[in-house]
């Protein structure tokens, strides 16, 4: 079976697609793009709409390319199938926990995986690029903090499953 990451925000705009290609960037660097397949998901979204464009440019001076990402609604059928599920906030995990008790054990906190405890503060509605290039910067700082312990998670939530 596949091991899934699942990026999960509110909209599904900005963090977690800037989350889901930095860590593809990342998996592909590192030769570990086989290990699993990363998407994500917006808790409050509607399908099929484009990244923020404020993201896509933050991206894309970064070297990454998150054009083609168009937002989905997170589903039960998601949080059933995802390893991984990575929040960017801590009113994300408790409601998804609520939510969907089962799947507790595999809901972390992306800044979690750094050793840390805070949330990802959400750039959406801003028309600052200076914010979205500060909330893609701290997602890479703390992708890249964590992203041993993440590898590690994802092996170890994929065996149990």
């Amino acid at each position: 079976m596949e091991a899934i990451i699942l990026f999960v925000c509110t909209g599904n705009i900005c963090r977690s697609p800037m989350a889901e290609g930095m860590l593809k960037a990342m998996l592909r660097t590192d030769s570990h793009d086989t290990l699993c397949r990363v998407c994500s998901a917006g808790t409050w979204t509607q399908d099929g709409l484009s990244a923020s464009r404020l993201a896509v440019e933050a991206m894309e001076e970064m070297g990454i390319d998150i054009t083609d990402h168009r937002t989905h609604h997170l589903t039960a059928q998601d949080m059933a199938a995802a390893s991984l599920v990575i929040v960017m906030v801590r009113g994300h995990r408790d409601a998804l926990v609520a939510e969907f008790p089962k799947a507790k054990h595999r809901i972390v906190l992306l800044s979690e995986l750094a050793g840390e405890m805070h949330d990802v503060s959400d750039p959406y509605g801003s028309d600052s690029l200076r914010l979205y290039r500060e909330c893609a910067g701290e997602i890479d700082r703390l992708l890249r903090a964590g992203y041993r312990r993440l590898l590690e998670l994802v092996k170890e939530k994929a065996s149990e499953r």
